[in-house]
């Protein structure tokens, strides 16, 4: 398998934090999807990362389709309850760590490839409320707990790491871990796991 993607992207270090939390191989082909030159749209018509081109050469695209399917072909640490409630509420984990991060790269974006005279601050207020609003529900869904879903590693605390990780990374002014100590507590552990460790991104 050949993953496409860089190694910023707080969704494609979701897929290769599940790769190697699974021990899958796979080789990772860096793309920057916003060079003039990116060819990712050969691959995923929606011109995103990640992509996991297949053996057979058909591809996969959105992380977390990406990160479901990677669990059902090894049952080494399986990231997802096979059914009911608990897979459920790993999915809600998920897709609120991505909502996070969604709104957090609008308003990056924004200021990073607009002038000041034509930024939108009224725009930018929106999305950062919801990164703000994103935090504290984390925040009060972990509680005392180990981890997101209680004692048990799942594929919620992949997407929260990865997530509390690029804000560190493209919004240090935001003191995630000074308003809330549980998920700062929960960052610290995953950073000791392999697979959060190896994929850190590039500082500059």
């Amino acid at each position: 398998m050949k993953l496409i993607g860089s190694l910023t992207s707080p969704y494609v270090r979701k897929v290769r934090v599940v790769m190697a939390d699974k021990k899958l191989d796979f080789s990772l082909e860096q793309e920057n999807v916003w060079s003039p030159e990116t060819n990712i749209q050969q691959v995923n018509p929606l011109g995103k990362v990640p992509c996991l081109v297949m053996e057979d050469g058909s591809t996969l695209y959105d992380s977390r389709v990406i990160a479901e399917y990677l669990d059902t072909i090894s049952p080494v640490c399986k990231l997802l309850p096979p059914n009911g409630r608990d897979r459920a509420e790993v999915k809600v984990w998920e897709a609120l760590a991505d909502g996070v991060i969604d709104a957090a790269v609008l308003a990056f974006v924004e200021r990073r490839d607009r002038a000041p005279e034509q930024q939108s601050a009224k725009w930018i207020e929106r999305q950062m409320g919801k990164v703000h609003a994103g935090l504290r529900e984390m925040s009060v869904r972990l509680g005392d707990a180990n981890y997101c879903m209680g004692i048990h590693y799942t594929l919620a605390d992949v997407a929260v790491g990865c997530a509390l990780g690029w804000l560190s990374l493209r919004f240090p002014d935001i003191d995630w871990r000074g308003d809330y100590p549980n998920l700062a507590r929960l960052a610290d552990k995953l950073a000791e796991r392999p697979s959060f460790r190896d994929t850190a991104p590039p500082v500059a």
